[in-house]
């Protein structure tokens, strides 16, 4: 008997290693083991046995010698090992199942193949994968020779089946990869040996069958179909423990019939005897340095930390790099094997370096890294390696690798590749790395990892092999799919992956991050063994195993190849591609943690960092040769700028700023390098839909790069000539097409807006880029890219992706002829082959799993399909190659999709793969563009119409970006309208919008927010046509000539009187510029729901305590000034915004209101557009004010300085009032004006453009001036009321001291007139005196006499008008007409109306400064506003109606039609508190003035600007228009008409007989009043001689009535409602006050709440998604599986269904939120201003009610803080509250805490606390809203400290808004806080939508 130890070499060294062992076992983990087991092989004549320990077992001699396992037992056995082996083999012995459990790792596989290579097994591997299936286990069909026959001989997954009949050991690993319901199908197997098959036959234990044996014959058995199970069949299961690793868990019953072994990493000891011996090169301490940290880091206390296992078996690759790199530093290695900066958070990464520092491996500073490959050149005498030089700290050291089967290529030879320090550096490591084992880089999207890996491979001289993973990939993808042979038998193909195994390529796995763990499990035997079973029966060993089998069984490749066993080349490699893992990320998001111990034992990783700027810079110049270098490093700035900040937003805005978009965006500037960056990044990034935060943030960072948008060009043409398309500066060549067929064409309207995206388009497309456009629904991105083809002429093939697109379908469609199976191509395989452009549209509705494929196809231009042939850009390439197809040049891909996010919900292909197309935002056309487009649509509806329904719907785009409503309104919807209105021109617009809107109907909320929006433009939705409301008209008095004015011209000399002037320079001031804000003026047109005089109106934005006192016009821009401060407010009729400048610096307000500044407005004309003069009355101050550039210069026209100081006190106080300055501002439009004083005798002349003042001197003390004329002044003694003329020359200048002639005017009465014959007549002064003339038809109307005559119209207040004919021209006695009055009205009682009683003429009653009266030629009336107490109220309303309360009445004297009225004008809304200087203002509430549109404008005292038509020609023109949009709804009911051709004539027409008992006739021509007869009258019918209506059917209801519901219904439903509240409010015990308190609040935000329900909605719907469920037994059909359908499978279906979560994916945590509200003493007394404490409890309100029941997805609670503290709490986050009742307390106690705390301001320490108190807890996410009013300078507190605190904490977003402050504070605040933090809330009314804003903004982006 001759024993064979299994040691080498001498005695001596086996005596040593039988020693360590001992010590080994003694210490070691098994240390409790005393004796040592070795392994024997004894030899003797009744076979072989091989005795471990004391255990023996026979050796039988295999049937399959290729089969059994070689090379798999090491020279020396470890103790462990051995023991392990030990333990096997007892089992075995008794004929059990054995599981070997234990932590990732190749470890527990060698030992089970070492086993079975010691006892001669043959071996059935299988690697179990989620995708495994029953069949894969039991037996497969194939078809042979067009039959279905079941194959368990040839196909390894019918390998249990195999093993159990050949008596062979099946390898099962990976069993909690496999689905739960597979396994048990081993159950009966496992434990009695028995099993039904499919095909009938039954596997039975050997004992019994052996039992059988006896009593019946072989043949029998096998009738019976009974196959006997070998007694050596055995199952060895190798599985990880679940809890702690990921993965099903073990069925029970399963679990009980394997026995268990735990192998563990081998002891401490053992591994450091291995490690010793593999680097003899390395210090010892080092060594054990590094193992040390291995165990530590896998030990329980690491995993309890969340770190993940230390991949110890990569330690022996490890050390062989270095052993040949010494001088490596630990720290680099270990990153290798652990990129622990990559996987894990912070806390983790501490834990790490503390236990590296701990073992002194904290070197990476001190030791040099490789820095670049010197050369690299074929090795003489070693077949299939290279020599690579390294330069290792200026030395140099050479080693092998392995290579390509092509010529290798020295580094840095490529024109595409840049190499950068780090690059090269990243190179020469991966060199070492691939020294030993495949490699994975790690690197962002879009940082160069493909190019990298190409410029290895080429370096290397091996051809790549791409293969891009995604989502749904699964095992049989991965390795072998399914095709039919064309005689129909199927058969398996290998894949791209096998092949590049066999054939030596390096293998790129791109995008191993996307794959699922369970799928890439059966890759972990190729990358740890080089060993592969595939599923046909193939067996791919490594190449040194294969060579030995040669050897041993003595058989040729041929003969080994028919048995199916092929060698892996050598030289293979795996290089894996992957997006850094997201640290801490559920997996729920398709995002994950997905580097977890199992990968890390698969590769050394590699992470490519980002380039560093200078780097970035040469590579960008190095490719882009033409690039404008300023504009790449604004552009770089800015990109660094964002990457480096620790901002998640900023961060995710970098991301798509990848170095591989800013290599495209350089591309595109060098080409045009006239674009401004700025255009260029917000393209990158899409920043037209980015979620409001991260679009403000990074419109921030693009300011602080100062980095500006250029403002778009206007018109670009486009032109084809000469074979030549051009849009705006770009041109191209049109394409000659063969197939005509496939060029779009399509109704396009050119709008500018879509020409500049056609332009941008074009400019990539000459770049060669691929486009994508993204846009909401319906702004034309099918029609822009239909249009842009076909004006190049391009043919198409269109691609629509739809939520069911799987990968094959994108590619080819498998269909089965003849059991033969087809693959069509799709239209992308077309449009490759032939050079189309393929248009692939909705784009986000596919999985991006999907849609990923189209990477490498964009790319690198390479795809495999599904059928084996694969897509190559490259002609060279495809020479010689089978399968290849070679793309055209001429292919493009167009890609459109939806926008990211809500609404649609999407997947978001832009983030996925934005970054490898060129992107378009497309947006709604701007209103002009759209306006010229819809009038292309619509040539025939009106503008007005049109404008409208642009405006209208600018809006809702623009609440819609706001978040206010959810759906973005489109130009597709105008469109719709607009065609609808072309066609049925008598439609009211009112009823077509309703096309669009009533989709919202039943949602009360949106329906509310769109009727409001639709009104605010006049679309009177709703509106019914008899809703008119104009004013009643009064019949005017009888017009009368009341007397003559008669000019004395000539004759007595003291008559005529010269008055001298003098003329002198004026004095400028200034200028100063002061700051003009604008405002949004929220115009609403007023004619919604019904029609009145009234079109507009809105609000000024003015304080409370502010008073209106003048308001002027100029063209359509109106002006309105106040005088409390002083400040002045211009606006467009028809605009956007409000200017508004404030003028306190210039007119400080003084001492309790003692100084009442009053303020007199003239707008100046061209060439002075836009530029006003403002007069103060009392000190005379001329302002002169520029409202585009704030500059305020102030005019000095008498040359004392200042006005002689009167005492303060004394001139109110004193009985004579004190005379103002006037200012006549008739002509400013001519740029003069004129000033005096009263009861002065001086008349200055400003001529602003020459800067002069013309004094005249007068002899008489003035009253009042009228301009009549230019060049004629009517001027009024101050005691008598005398009228004198002044005629000057027309232009005074400088040289002639021109003369002014003064005249006396006489007035006479008409003597017959009146009854006081003498012609004493009574002097009137008029209130108003027109400076142009009635036209002459008006003159005419108004006198009822044909007459042409110069005339001036002039009104007095105890006239309604008067007229002055051949006034101021003729010389002769001009004629007085008057339209009298009752009562005079300045004899009537002052204006006592409402509120102002109290104090109105209360101190002294005054004259009142402004008339009120305007004159407007054009409609020959006369229009002021009076009090009420002025207006014949009863005349007006009838008796029993109470009369509005109104601020005025507009009285409209209409001299045409003889007629007056009454316009009411509603209430202000607030009023100054200083209501007697308002009494000086104006008699009414109003002040007026008419519009050069016609008309006449109002703003009231609480600064309401109103616009009232009040001409009656253009009233009823209006009308008409009102009435068409609302639609001529005439109450008639439809009838439906059939026309029918009766074939009997016509006979003469009658009216017919009319039916006594009038019943309804149909047809026939006898009766009257019939419908759809002939010849009598009646309706529908033919040829009667009227229409007569018998009253059949037509039962008139007005519509009101037949709309109405039943009162009593009403009624009962009202009831029903209320009974339902008060239970309600009984059952959570709230007081009705209580309820309708807590109902302010809530109805205030009621808005917010829904919406942002909504979006909660709908992101729980779309996690809640169906995915497909493979592998069904029924559902739809799974192309994949066609040909197991064939063969008669059952499984071959897939249908949707809810997916589990991943087994061990982490629970989905909640969303964590805080609010922070501040409820300090401030928020209390400053309420009273800005109501900010109010807002902020309907901000709590807010956020109480919109989260209630998503407790689960959202845990939040309410913190307040005050002078008492920081952590004030109102809401727990355990206890939140229910229902209203508690709601309204938390309110509550916010108002009383505000009321009742000390002062002071913890918004810091607040803010600080929270964030660190949210970063402790666990949550899926943490967000804190801190509400504050900025006062924080008021406590010393800067802003950089409260900057620094919001971001202190990466993990906590943090957000503050604050309230609207003192001055400019928060806005202050706001510019030193990052961006898309921080907001001011000037509006508290904001603050429910700020809040709004960041909940979908960020909560909702990632959700």
């Amino acid at each position: 008997m001759h024993t064979q130890m299994l040691c080498h070499g001498s005695a001596a060294a086996v005596a040593a290693r039988r020693m360590r062992h001992i010590l080994g076992s003694v210490l070691g983990r098994d240390g409790w083991m005393w004796r040592t087991h070795e392994v024997k092989l004894l030899n003797t004549s009744a076979g072989d046995t091989v005795m471990i320990g004391e255990i023996s077992y026979k050796l039988k001699t295999p049937r399959n010698p290729e089969l059994v396992p070689v090379k798999h037992i090491s020279d020396s056995l470890p103790q462990t090992v051995v023991q392990h082996l030990r333990w096997i083999m007892q089992k075995d012995l008794l004929g059990q199942d054995v599981f070997l459990i234990g932590p990732p790792g190749p470890l527990r596989r060698s030992i089970a193949m070492q086993y079975l290579e010691l006892t001669k097994r043959e071996v059935e591997y299988v690697a179990l994968s989620r995708d495994t299936t029953e069949t894969d286990l039991k037996q497969r069909r194939e078809i042979r020779s067009g039959t279905a026959f079941y194959i368990d001989q040839v196909d390894p997954l019918g390998c249990a089946v195999r093993a159990a009949t050949q008596g062979r050991v099946l390898v099962l690993e990976g069993l909690e990869k496999a689905e739960r319901n597979v396994l048990p199908v081993l159950n009966n197997l496992l434990e009695n040996r028995e099993m039904q098959l499919e095909d009938g036959r039954f596997l039975m234990s050997s004992e019994r069958y052996d039992k059988l044996l006896q009593e019946h014959t072989k043949e029998e058995l096998d009738s019976w179909k009974i196959v006997r199970v070998s007694e050596n069949f055995r199952v060895i299961a190798l599985g990880l423990p679940v809890p702690k690793y990921k993965g099903n868990p073990l069925d029970p019953p399963l679990r009980s019939r394997f026995q268990a072994r735990d192998v563990y990493y081998l002891p401490f000891k053992d591994q450091l005897e291995l490690l010793y011996t593999i680097g003899p090169n390395i210090a010892a301490e080092r060594v054990s340095q590094l193992l040390s940290l291995a165990t530590t880091l896998c030990s329980q206390e690491s995993a309890s930390l969340g770190l993940p296992d230390f991949p110890v078996d990569n330690l022996l690759p490890a050390l062989h790099v270095l052993n040949a790199f010494p001088m490596l530093s630990s720290q680099q290695l270990i990153q290798r094997l652990y990129p622990y900066n990559s996987i894990l958070g912070k806390d983790g990464r501490t834990a790490v370096e503390g236990v590296l520092g701990r073992f002194e491996l904290l070197d990476g500073l001190r030791q040099p890294a490789p820095s670049a490959i010197l050369s690299v050149s074929r090795t003489k005498d070693l077949e299939g390696h290279a020599d690579v030089s390294l330069c290792v700290a200026d030395k140099e050291i050479t080693f092998q690798v392995p290579v390509g089967i092509k010529e290798t290529r020295p580094p840095n030879s490529s024109p595409t590749f840049i190499s950068t320090p780090s690059h090269a550096q990243l190179m020469a490591e991966m060199m070492q790395s691939h020294m030993v084992k495949d490699i994975c880089l790690i690197g962002a999207k879009g940082c160069g990892k493909s190019v990298i890996a190409r410029e290895f491979a080429e370096m290397l001289g091996y051809s790549i092999e791409p293969l891009m993973l995604y989502q749904d990939m699964t095992a049989r993808d991965l390795l072998q799919q399914r095709y039919t042979l064309p005689n129909g038998d199927t058969a398996w193909r290998p894949s791209p992956l096998v092949t590049a195994a066999l054939e030596g390529k390096l293998l790129l796995l791109d995008g191993i991050h996307r794959v699922n763990l369970g799928t890439l499990a059966v890759l972990s035997r190729l990358l740890h063994d080089r060993e592969l079973d595939l599923y046909d029966g193939t067996r791919l060993l490594r190449w040194d195993r294969y060579q030995t089998l040669k050897e041993q069984l003595q058989l040729s490749d041929q003969q080994l190849q028919e048995r199916s066993i092929f060698p892996i080349h050598p030289s293979f490699r795996v290089l894996a591609l992957a997006e850094p893992p997201v640290v801490g990320a559920s997996s729920s998001r398709g995002q994950q943690q997905w580097l977890g111990p199992e990968l890390l034992t698969m590769f050394l990783y590699h992470t490519v960092s980002p380039m560093a700027r200078a780097e970035e810079m040469d590579l960008i110049q190095g490719l882009t040769r033409g690039v404008p270098k300023e504009a790449a490093e604004q552009l770089l700035h800015l990109t660094h700028s964002l990457r480096e900040t620790n901002d998640p937003t900023a961060q995710s805005l970098a991301s798509s700023l990848s170095t591989r978009q800013l290599l495209r965006i350089c591309r595109r500037l060098s080409q045009y390098p006239e674009e401004s960056v700025a255009h260029a990044v917000n393209k990158a990034c899409l920043s037209r839909f980015l979620p409001s935060l991260a679009r403000a943030s990074l419109q921030k960072s693009l300011a602080n790069c100062s980095l500006q948008d250029t403002p778009d060009s206007a018109e670009l043409s486009r032109s084809i000539k000469d074979g030549m398309l051009t849009i705006g500066n770009v041109s191209a060549p049109v394409y000659s097409a063969a197939e005509k067929m496939k060029v779009p064409d399509v109704l396009f309207y050119d709008n500018p807006q879509h020409m500049m995206v056609m332009e941008d388009m074009l400019k990539d497309f000459l770049l060669g880029e691929h486009l994508l456009l993204v846009g909401n629904q319906g702004v034309g991105k099918n029609k822009i890219v239909d249009r842009f083809l076909h004006l190049l002429n391009r043919p198409r093939e269109y691609l629509q992706l739809h939520r069911d697109t799987t990968v094959q379908t994108l590619t080819l469609q498998p269909s089965v002829r003849d059991g033969i199976i087809m693959y069509e191509d799709s239209p992308l395989v077309k449009a490759v082959k032939l050079g189309y452009i393929l248009l692939i549209d909705e784009a986000d509705k596919a999985p991006t799993n999907v849609t990923c494929i189209l990477k490498t196809l964009v790319e690198s231009g390479e795809m495999i399909l599904a059928d084996g042939r694969r897509i190559i850009s490259d002609p060279q390439e495809a020479e010689g190659r089978p399968n290849t197809i070679v793309m055209h040049p001429d292919f493009r891909m167009l890609v459109l999709a939806n926008r990211p996010g809500f609404p649609f919900l999407g997947n978001d292909f832009f983030g996925a793969l934005g970054d490898i197309f060129s992107c378009h935002a497309v947006d709604n056309p701007k209103p002009q563009a759209e306006l010229a487009m819809l009038k292309q649509y619509g040539p025939d509806v009106p503008d007005s119409t049109l404008q409208k329904l642009v405006a209208a719907f600018g809006d809702l785009r623009s609440m819609a970006d706001q978040g206010t409503i959810t759906y973005p309104y489109s130009t597709r919807e105008v469109v719709n309208i607009v065609k609808h209105l072309q066609k049925f021109p008598g439609e009211g617009l009112a009823n077509v919008v309703r096309n669009v809107f009533d989709f919202d109907s039943y949602n009360k909320d949106t329906r509310e927010v769109l009727i409001e929006a639709l009104h605010k433009h006049g679309i009177p939705i709703g509106a019914k046509p008899s809703s008119v409301k104009l004013a009643k008209e009064l019949p005017l008095p009888e017009v009368k000539m009341t007397g003559y004015w008669t000019i004395n011209q000539v004759g007595n000399a003291r008559r005529k009187l010269l008055c001298p002037t003098e003329t002198r320079s004026i004095d400028v001031k200034g200028p100063v510029f002061l700051r003009v804000q604008g405002y949004p003026c929220s115009r609403q047109e007023s004619r919604a729901l019904s029609f009145s005089e009234e079109k507009a109106h809105w609000q000024i934005p003015m304080n409370e305590v502010n008073i209106i006192c003048d308001v002027a016009t100029k063209d359509d821009v109106l002006y309105v000034a106040t005088c409390n401060p002083v400040s002045l407010y211009s606006m467009k009729e028809r605009g956007e915004t409000i200017q508004y400048m404030e003028l306190y610096d210039v007119f400080p307000r003084t001492i309790s209101g003692v100084w009442q500044p009053f303020v007199t407005i003239a707008p100046l004309g061209s060439p002075l557009d836009g530029q006003v003069v403002l007069h103060e009355e009392q000190s005379n101050t001329v302002l002169h004010l520029d409202m585009v550039t704030g500059a305020v210069r102030r005019l000095l026209l008498s040359p004392e300085t200042d006005p002689p100081a009167t005492k303060a006190s004394s001139w109110w106080s004193s009985k004579e009032q004190q005379r103002g300055h006037k200012m006549c501002h008739d002509f400013a439009h001519k740029n003069w004006l004129l000033f005096y004083k009263e009861d002065g005798n001086q008349l200055e002349v400003l001529d602003v453009l020459e800067g002069r003042v013309h004094a005249i001197s007068l002899p008489v003390n003035l009253k009042s001036v009228h301009l009549v004329a230019e060049d004629r002044w009517l001027l009024l003694e101050s005691n008598t009321n005398k009228k004198f003329l002044l005629t000057k020359p027309m232009n005074m200048t400088a040289g002639d001291s021109g003369v002014c002639q003064l005249h006396a005017i006489s007035e006479d009465a008409v003597s017959s007139g009146h009854g006081v014959g003498s012609g004493k007549y009574e002097v009137f002064g008029p209130q108003m005196l027109s400076c142009e003339q009635l036209p002459n038809e008006n003159l005419s109307a108004a006198l009822d006499q044909k007459i042409v005559s110069p005339n001036r119209i002039l009104a007095d207040s105890g006239s309604f008008a008067r007229v002055v004919v051949g006034f101021p021209d003729l010389v002769s006695p001009n004629e007085v007409y008057s339209f009298k009055r009752p009562v005079d009205l300045s004899v009537m009682k002052g204006a006592e109306s409402g509120a102002h009683t109290l104090l109105r003429g209360g101190l002294r009653s005054s004259v009142v400064k402004r008339d009120n009266c305007v004159s407007l030629l054009s409609a020959n009336q006369v229009v002021r506003a009076l009090p009420p107490s002025k207006v014949p109220l009863r005349e007006v309303y009838p008796k029993d109606v109470t009369p509005p309360m109104t601020a005025a009445y507009l009285e409209v004297t209409d001299l045409n039609s003889k007629k007056v009225k009454y316009i009411p004008v509603p209430r202000s809304v607030t009023v100054s508190p200083y209501t007697g200087w308002l009494s000086k203002v104006s008699e009414s509430d109003v002040l007026m003035a008419a519009l050069g549109s016609g008309g006449v404008v109002t703003v009231d005292m609480g600064g309401y600007v109103r616009l009232w038509e009040t001409g009656s020609d253009t009233l009823q023109r209006s009308l008409m228009e009102w009435r068409n949009m609302i639609g001529s709804e005439d109450g008639r009911p439809l009838q439906i008409t059939i026309q029918r051709d009766s074939n009997l004539d016509v006979t003469a027409p009658k009216h017919g007989k009319t039916d006594p008992t009038n019943a309804p006739h149909v047809g026939g021509n006898q009766w009257a009043g019939g419908t759809g007869g002939r010849d009598t009258a009646g309706l529908g019918g033919k040829g009667g001689p009227y229409r007569l209506d018998a009253g059949h059917k037509v039962h008139q209801v007005s519509q009101a009535e037949k709309d109405a519901v039943p009162e009593e219904v009403r009624k009962a439903a009202r009831e029903m409602g209320e009974k339902a509240f008060k239970e309600r409010l009984k059952e959570i015990d709230m007081s009705e006050y209580d309820a309708a308190t807590y109902e302010r609040f809530s109805n205030a935000v009621r808005r917010q709440v829904q919406s942002l329900r909504i979006i909660l909605d709908s992101l729980q719907a779309k996690g809640k998604e169906r995915q497909w469920l493979k592998n069904q037994a029924l559902g739809e059909l799974d192309d994949a599986k066609i040909i197991d359908g064939l063969t008669g499978e059952k499984a071959i279906y897939k249908r949707r269904g809810e997916l589990d979560p991943e087994p061990g994916s982490a629970q989905q945590k909640p969303k964590r939120l805080r609010v922070l509200v501040d409820v300090s003493g401030s928020m209390y007394r400053f309420n009273g201003v800005d109501g900010r404490l109010e807002r902020s409890m309907e901000a709590v309100c807010m956020v109480m009610e919109a989260l209630e029941s998503y407790e689960h997805r959202f845990k939040y609670d309410i913190v307040g803080h005050s002078g008492d503290g920081y952590d004030i709490e109102l809401v727990r986050a355990d206890k939140i509250p229910k229902n209203n009742k508690q709601r309204l307390k938390v309110i509550k106690n916010m108002h009383a805490h505000s009321q009742f705390c000390m002062s002071g301001d913890y918004t810091l320490e607040g803010t600080d606390a929270s964030v660190k108190e949210l970063a402790r807890e666990e949550a899926d996410e943490h967000f804190l809203v801190v509400l504050s009013d900025a006062n924080l300078e008021r406590y010393g507190i800067r802003p950089e400290r409260f900057a620094q605190v919001l971001t202190s904490d990466p993990q906590v977003n943090a957000f503050a808004i604050f309230i609207g402050s003192l001055g400019d504070q928060a806005e202050r605040l706001q510019k030193t806080l990052p961006a898309g933090r921080s907001f001011v809330a000037m509006d508290t009314k904001h603050i429910p939508q700020i809040l709004q804003q960041i909940f979908t903004s960020t909560m909702l982006s990632n959700a």
